[in-house]
């Protein structure tokens, strides 16, 4: 088949595109960034948001949304996950492209505080109203090479100068991180399961941990012995309000929140490996060979 890739030279996407290829696809990448160092892939500079770079679409057998991001910077939620979701249907309807794979998030819906879950679910609507051949995706917090959760923020938590590692008030909110390779497989899966066609399905992993957990994993990993230090909600949400916080308000939401689901309905459809956080990690944070 003939796949598009939207955003699809980030994280998630890299992982996406190589299961995609290991099955005999053909795979393009839609992004800004263009282009990419993974081989066989083919990469079209363009912006979703802006409706750039869709003629990409013609002659697709199917589209697999990728596009998001976590935290506003030259982008917003609304015009990421809203609005390119909408063009990008808008075009496969007028390029005749019928099958749609799109990744939401596990958490999304209205009415919450968080911006980034309720544009996620305004994303869903367009999808679930487009009159195509969709099937929606909600990964959990997805692991793997490249990630930006463990082998980023957290690893410069717990490295940060300071004689402990601060924990957002009791630190018991509950995560079901997935490996980004077993998202990939989903998603190719879906391609040739027709039972999948208008169905919703969690990602989450084998494991549930709550996130104090989460941080000892990394913290031992890296060798440290620094104790956890449980601080105010309060602390971190003032702090969330100043200029280049490491953390915004919607992310502080999102992780007091957790994010867990139940695994059940995605095993019954996708043969997936399951692999654990801590099978990952020592790659994760670098300290051993990818």
């Amino acid at each position: 088949m003939r796949l598009v890739l939207v955003g699809g030279s980030g994280f998630l996407g890299t992982h996406v595109a190589r299961a995609l290829l290991l099955r005999g696809h053909e795979v393009l990448a839609l992004s800004r960034r263009g282009r990419s160092p993974l081989e066989g892939v083919r990469y079209r500079k363009g912006d979703v948001a802006k409706g750039e770079g869709l003629e990409a679409l013609a002659g697709a057998d199917a589209a697999i949304y990728l596009a998001g991001i976590i935290r506003e910077r030259d982008q917003t939620f609304e015009a990421v996950h809203v609005e390119g979701v909408r063009r990008v249907v808008e075009a496969m309807r007028s390029f005749g492209v019928r099958r749609l794979l799109h990744v939401s998030a596990l958490g999304a819906r209205r009415g919450t505080k968080s911006r980034y879950f309720e544009t996620k679910a305004k994303g869903e609507e367009i999808v679930r109203a487009s009159g195509l051949d969709w099937t929606i995706f909600r990964p959990s917090l997805v692991f793997g090479e490249g990630d930006e959760f463990f082998g980023k923020i957290l690893k410069g938590l717990v490295r940060m100068p300071l004689p402990f590692i601060p924990i957002i008030g009791s630190g018991d909110y509950p995560f079901r991180p997935v490996w980004a390779g077993d998202v990939a497989e989903a998603l190719s899966q879906s391609l040739e399961k027709p039972e999948t066609l208008a169905e919703a399905y969690d990602l989450v992993g084998p494991k549930e941990y709550p996130y104090r957990e989460l941080v000892l994993l990394v913290r031992d990993a890296l060798g440290s012995k620094k104790p956890l230090l449980s601080l105010p909600v309060g602390f971190f949400l003032a702090l969330s309000r100043l200029p280049g916080a490491p953390i915004t308000p919607d992310q502080l939401y999102m992780l007091l929140e957790g994010n867990t689901g139940d695994p059940a309905k995605m095993r019954e459809v996708f043969a997936l490996e399951g692999r654990t956080l801590e099978a990952e990690l020592p790659r994760i944070l670098g300290l051993a060979p990818a």
